[in-house]
């Protein structure tokens, strides 16, 4: 709890009990947090919890931060678009398509300056640690974003030292673009995981954002991100990973997680959501995107499975978790 005397954070009053956790029947703990909807012209759907509380959109901001780079000239499209939106498992494709979008810029691995890093998929970490592999940039998961944000300066014109500065004229653009899409002015800029500045945002407008680029017209900067998502989602996320499943369960879904458990989506036809899970797990991300998908008419037996999270007990299927949602 907060001291006495202080204000309670925003995003504490705004949450809400989205997921049960349940064992052999029993509820065994409870996800609060924030899930806001909203149609085609970006008007609110039923949610839960305070759609325009302040909150950080972590990763699930990188196809916004995307935008921003195709308006400023960047040249990228398919596979490897997709995983400069990624936060990617760090496996052998993921690693050598970073290293393709340098090379179109005469760049390499070596003029990264996101943090370095062990791969974030599982399996390829555990590779990666049984070669004594070292933490480098080039296998942290955003490094398909700094990636493209090199390239982006080069093909703008822009310094390339420096592109992690607020101030540098990319993340000035990255900055305006996100509140385009929103239509929220960013509340506060700081620094994510990776290096990169982070900008605020709000859930309802997230999945504002997320909405837009799904209904975009095909060659805008916006369309052309929604066609790589939508194309390549396992350039966007990596095997078996959550976000990968629901995106191959659903076609047209343009999909992505964040750190801090932060997940945004959008559908073809407009309709959007975010979620942030407010103790910063993920595991309620799937279940909850597959509840409101399925309660829109979306996806069917795959979507079912990629939404399904069991709780083990002995390392057998006991329980579940469920989502409290009453859209």
């Amino acid at each position: 709890m907060p001291p006495t005397g202080s204000a309670v954070p925003p995003v504490l009053a705004g949450a809400v009990p989205l997921a049960h956790v349940e064992r052999a029947g029993e509820i065994e703990s409870v996800h609060l947090g924030i899930l806001t909807a909203v149609g085609p012209d970006g008007a609110p759907l039923p949610g839960r919890g305070g759609a325009d509380t302040p909150f950080l959109p972590r990763s699930a901001l990188k196809p916004l931060q995307a935008v921003a780079m195709l308006r400023a000239g960047l040249d990228l499209d398919g596979e490897l678009l997709a995983l400069a939106c990624a936060s990617h498992s760090g496996e052998p494709g993921h690693v050598a398509g970073v290293r393709r979008i340098l090379d179109g810029a005469g760049l390499t691995d070596a003029d990264l300056d996101n943090t370095p890093d062990l791969p974030l998929g599982t399996e390829a970490a555990a590779i990666a640690r049984a070669a004594g592999t070292a933490p480098s940039a080039l296998l942290q998961n955003c490094s398909g974003k700094h990636a493209a944000m090199l390239v982006c300066c080069v093909a703008a014109g822009w310094p390339v030292r420096g592109y992690r500065d607020p101030g540098h004229p990319l993340q000035r653009l990255v900055r305006d673009t996100v509140a385009d899409l929103t239509g929220v002015d960013p509340h506060v800029t700081t620094v994510d995981g990776c290096g990169a500045p982070l900008f605020g945002c709000t859930p309802a407008g997230l999945a504002r954002g997320f909405g837009r680029i799904a209904v975009a017209a095909p060659g805008t900067p916006e369309g052309r991100v929604a066609a790589a998502m939508r194309a390549h989602p396992w350039w966007a996320g990596g095997t078996d990973r959550p976000v990968t499943r629901l995106a191959e369960a659903v076609p047209g879904l343009v999909v992505k997680d964040g750190a801090e458990g932060v997940l945004a989506a959008a559908l073809p036809d407009g309709r959007a959501f975010a979620v942030t899970v407010l103790d910063g797990s993920a595991r309620p991300l799937p279940v909850l995107a597959a509840a409101v998908l399925a309660g829109w008419g979306a996806g069917g037996p795959a979507l079912a499975a990629a939404g399904r999270v069991e709780v083990l007990g002995h390392g057998r299927p006991i329980g579940r978790v469920h989502a409290v949602l009453d859209l």
